[in-house]
């Protein structure tokens, strides 16, 4: 007598999910080693589907993408390509745990986008 019951795509012992019928006369669960009788899967369909994104972006995610960029605290630096005064920064951990954030700067005026190490 088994624990479980209910989907038959789950082990009725340990709830692992089941492989698929093969040729044997028996379908052994890969955890527990419970056999089923391959008589128990007949008449069952197994069907999938695959859904992709559409290909076609639409404009307000890009705009929110670019908005993106200019949000967050500005801060009193000079862009070193316009020259003027006044960045958007964030950072970001970009290697391991142990050693300093990336902070990424994005001028307020052009967009000019510059990093730094800490």
């Amino acid at each position: 007598m088994s624990c479980f019951c209910g989907d038959p795509n789950f082990c009725p012992e340990c709830g692992n999910v089941l492989p698929l019928p093969g040729l044997q006369d028996t379908v052994t669960c890969p955890r527990c080693s419970f056999n089923i009788p391959i008589r128990e899967f007949l008449g069952q369909v197994i069907t999938s589907s695959v859904v992709f994104n559409p290909l076609e972006q639409s404009s307000t995610a890009a705009d929110q993408t670019e908005d993106s960029e200019l949000k967050g605290p500005v801060i009193d630096r000079r862009c070193s390509r316009c020259n003027k005064e006044g960045m958007v920064y964030h950072t970001r951990q970009m290697r391991s745990a142990d050693e300093g954030q990336t902070v990424f700067f994005t001028c307020i005026h052009c967009r000019y986008q510059e990093k730094e190490d800490s």
